[in-house]
């Protein structure tokens, strides 16, 4: 079968880009990939082939009216050169004006509706971000309409695209994604007390780590630092992991507010952060919004206790007092949840952590490439979808 990618940034760091990788690294013999990209870090050159996007990365608003621009052109003028005709042509959300498939990590019309209010950022960062939202908003329910599949990481995600597009409801497909659950497991070589002892945290504290390429405010880490700074007990830290050099100078001078010197530690970006998630007891989350957040069940797989909201895609893992505790996005409730996590033995809290590594190893990317070949066998079968109850999802493999 002959597909055709449609996507901003086919790299490692980016989280559809990451699971595109991942399909193509495996399924490039049994299919004919043709990527459309800013960047692509290709994994089999030989197989597959990249036609640049030229378009700038930044700010966002710009990246999606100037792909958008220009990728149906490039489409067409490589359609012209080539002779090559594609079974099915793959875009990420509405990040496109056209294809068959659209593979969906986001509802932008429900996230301005129903959660911008509460964690929109200041300043020319925040305008550029409501303004990508706003643009691809713009275009979801036209694009929704005509597209003939759409492929969503979580249950939760396709209830409210369900309930937003309700047209969408008998397409929507969930494919899960992956976690590379044997290579977070934390190696018995890894000498956790001096990675913490170069980061500057005891061997004896209660590391509480949080991680995201940024969006801190979405995130909730103003949210986090408060409730830490409600803690009576010193030897509660939080580890933060992740945000370009700019922001993570903003949020130092905003941890010295809470008066949180010594208590909370900026790793900044970090190709693996697997080292961190190693070195500390918890993961913490106080997100207002997301679909599936592969870095909590990457968390879960290092054997984690998650602190975090009852979310999308989290929902499926966390359960309140067994594999971590459901907060809501109250200060005093985070601060309460903490302070609990910070007080329960050393014995329970590593039970609690298998208890989270055993509920992500489902999520394995063996199950989730199984799942695109399915997808893909069912399509060229023309067994795809089209008849599913807005109250559900059908999901592939095991959710």
């Amino acid at each position: 079968m002959r597909i055709a990618i449609f996507d901003y940034q086919v790299v490692r760091n980016n989280p559809i880009g990451g699971c595109h990788l991942r399909v193509l690294r495996s399924l490039a013999a049994e299919h004919d990939f043709t990527v459309f990209a800013v960047q692509f870090e290709n994994p089999h050159p030989e197989r597959i082939e990249w036609v640049r996007i030229p378009a700038p990365l930044r700010p966002l608003p710009l990246l999606f009216l100037a792909y958008h621009l220009l990728a149906p052109v490039i489409y067409a003028l490589y359609r012209l050169r080539s002779r090559k005709q594609f079974d099915v042509v793959q875009m990420v959300e509405s990040n496109l004006s056209f294809g068959t498939i659209a593979y969906t990590h986001f509802c932008h019309t429900s996230y301005l509706k129903n959660y911008w209010g509460e964690t929109q950022a200041k300043g020319f960062r925040g305008f550029s971000r409501w303004l990508d939202h706003r643009l691809h908003a713009c275009l979801e329910r036209r694009i929704y309409r005509v597209t003939k599949q759409v492929l969503v990481p979580s249950r939760g995600l396709a209830r409210e695209l369900a309930k937003e597009f309700p047209p969408v409801s008998n397409k929507v497909r969930v494919l899960p994604n992956a976690v590379d659950v044997d290579a977070l497991r934390r190696p018995a070589s890894f000498d956790r007390d001096g990675f913490r002892t170069a980061l500057g945290i005891a061997p004896s504290d209660i590391v509480f780590v949080f991680a995201a390429l940024g969006h801190f405010e979405r995130k909730g880490l103003p949210l986090l630092m408060e409730a830490l700074s409600r803690l009576e007990s010193q030897s509660a830290k939080l580890l933060v992991v992740g945000g370009t050099d700019d922001l993570v100078e903003n949020y130092r001078s905003r941890a010295e507010a809470f008066h949180l010197g010594g208590r909370i530690f900026f790793a900044g970006m970090q190709s693996d952060v697997r080292p961190y998630l190693w070195a500390a007891d918890a993961f913490a989350l106080a997100s207002t919004y997301e679909t599936f957040s592969l870095v909590a069940f990457e968390a879960a797989a290092a054997s984690l206790p998650l602190i975090t909201p009852k979310l999308h895609g989290i929902e499926e893992i966390v359960r309140d007092g067994e594999t971590g505790y459901i907060v809501t996005r109250l200060v005093e409730d985070l601060s309460f949840a903490l302070n609990r996590f910070v007080k329960l033995p050393s014995a329970q809290r590593a039970e609690m952590g298998n208890r989270a590594r055993l509920a992500a190893v489902k999520y394995d990317e063996p199950s989730f490439v199984n799942n695109w070949r399915k997808f893909y066998s069912d399509w060229v079968a023309g067994t795809t979808l089209t008849d599913i109850p807005a109250s559900s999802a059908h999901s592939v493999g095991t959710v």
